[in-house]
This record gives C-alpha cells, structure tokens and sequence, in this order.
C-alpha cells in the first residue's frame, strides 16, 4: 500500500517523537542515579564494658579506670578502698591490677540450740572454714558474767606502704580534707527528676536546659574523673571537694577539664548534652563517702 505525503510526514513525526522520549527517558533515569543517596555509614561507638566483679569480689582495672571511678560504679568510698588496698596518695592504678572491692562471702552465724553459743562460720573463696565448740549445759548457774567467745576471723595485720621511686611519680594534690562551706546550681534549668533514695535510677537531679549550655563546678575542688567509661552517665566528669564529698556532672556534650585539674565554684567545666533518650540535661550528683545523697539538701534554694 502507498503512503501519500502527508501520511509519510505525520509516521516521520511521530517516530521522531517516540526517539526523543526514549531519550528523555533514559536522561532521567540516568540523572536519578547519579544523584542516589546512598546509605549514610554509622560511625563507630566506643564500647563501654560494665565493670563485673569476680567471684572473690574483687576488680582487674582495665585502661582509662581511676579509683574515683570505679568507687562510683559501686557506691563505694574511695578513700576506704584505697585504704583497704593499701592505695596511696595520689592513688594511682594500673590495668590489670587486682583491687578488693567486696568481701568474697558475708559472715553466716549458726546458733548451737543445746548449748545457746554463738558460732561464727567464715566463708572464704573455695573453701569453707568451720568451728566447732563443745559446751555442755552446767548443772549449776553461774554467777559470773557471760564470758565472749573470739571470732575466727584473721587478725588484721597492717599494710606497709610500698616504696616508691619519687622521680617518676607525681607530687600529691594537697586537696582540703573540710567539706565545702557552700554549694552552688551547676547550671541553670528546671529538675524535671528528683533524687529517690534508693533508686538507682534516681542518684540525682536531672536539670533540664539547651544542649551546649554552660555546666560549672558546683563547689571547688579537684577533676578525679573526665571521661566516657561508666555505663548511663555519657560524658561524665566527677569532682572531689573533700575526702568524703564528691559531685558528678553527667551527659556532657562536651568536657572542658581533664584529670588532676583544680577548678574553683562557678567555673566552666562542661557543655550540657543529651542522654540516651535524647532529653537535653544535665544529671547531677552529689555523693558523701561513696553514697548518693540528695542535691536539694546542699544546693541553694531557687
């Protein structure tokens, strides 16, 4: 069959038509690949181990630890740590070094019920030490007094402290052994959480504000903590003021003091962060000999 012409030039047309949307077409599938977004790749998150006891309930220090740390892991006293220790000023601890922390067992007491003495029975790691005492009834009351029978425990003996090449280690921070006079708000904001006494959860107050906001030293003292190492406080700096009272600034967007710096009352040491429920705080603690104690006690009523 024969075209016309103008039958010839509308198939022309329109074939020219169909080659430039085939074009179009692969131009812009072309272009949205080019332009693809790939997947944003995570960036790496340090590992934060919790620290475990052992069975004898004692701790291997692992790098980055401080003995203010791993105190405030426990709720323990620093100082009676390092005393039991046989730790010194300026308390420094190794990785790897093995730190008592726990007794391994508590003392369990049996009563004898034919004889009403006491026995004590010293659990000690793989072994069980008992004692046993031989006290039949007297025919006749006594009229003596009760006479107290020793425990089986071992006799203390007092540690001697090691010597130590005074080249290589620091000079002691000679820190005030007097609690501080006064307290003052680390940062301005409204306590969204309270201090519930024996909620772990609740060691402090949670102060609400704007993440990079200034976070200052609630009293003066020396930084024995500026780090990332224990589990739920983030960035946390710990203070020590005295040789019982410490103070804790947790969730820090950024730290501005490091360990072994003396800072004074009201000076900056952080900028205000976010927790893991993305909550822009400031957790802050104040601990007296190792324990959480309430904030609104020492602070500055608002």
């Amino acid at each position: 069959m024969n075209l016309t012409a103008s039958q010839h030039q509308n198939s022309s047309w329109i074939f020219k038509v169909l080659i430039l949307m085939l074009v179009v077409g692969s131009l812009v599938l072309s272009g949205c690949h080019r332009h693809h977004r790939s997947a944003p790749v995570s960036k790496p998150q340090s590992t934060i181990v919790k620290r475990q006891l052992n069975s004898d309930g004692s701790y291997y220090v692992r790098s980055g630890d401080t003995l203010y740390a791993i105190a405030f892991s426990y709720g323990l006293d620093p100082m009676e740590v390092a005393r039991k220790n046989g730790i010194y000023s300026p308390y420094t601890i190794y990785p790897g070094q093995k730190i008592q922390l726990k007794a391994p067992d508590s003392t369990v007491v049996n009563r004898d019920n034919s004889s009403g003495v006491q026995i004590n029975t010293v659990k000690t790691p793989g072994q069980v030490t008992t004692k046993t005492i031989d006290n039949p009834k007297p025919t006749t009351r006594s009229t003596t007094a009760p006479v107290t029978t020793a425990s089986t425990s071992p006799p203390k003996t007092s540690s001697v402290p090691p010597v130590v090449d005074k080249k290589s280690t620091p000079a002691p921070v000679v820190t005030k052994t007097t609690d501080p006079e006064s307290w003052q708000w680390p940062t301005d904001g409204r306590v969204i959480r309270r201090f519930v006494a024996g909620n772990p959860a609740r060691n402090g107050l949670d102060i609400a504000g704007k993440e990079g906001q200034a976070i200052m030293a609630s009293a003066g003292g020396q930084v024995v903590y500026s780090g990332n190492g224990l589990i739920g406080y983030g960035e946390l700096i710990i203070i020590k003021h005295s040789e019982k009272m410490l103070s804790a600034y947790a969730h820090n967007r950024l730290r501005l003091v490091k360990e072994g710096d003396q800072v004074w009352a009201g000076q900056k040491i952080a900028e205000m962060g976010r927790n893991s429920g993305d909550e822009q705080l400031l957790h802050f603690e104040i601990r007296s000999a190792g324990k959480p104690v309430n904030p609104l006690n020492y602070l500055p009523k608002n």
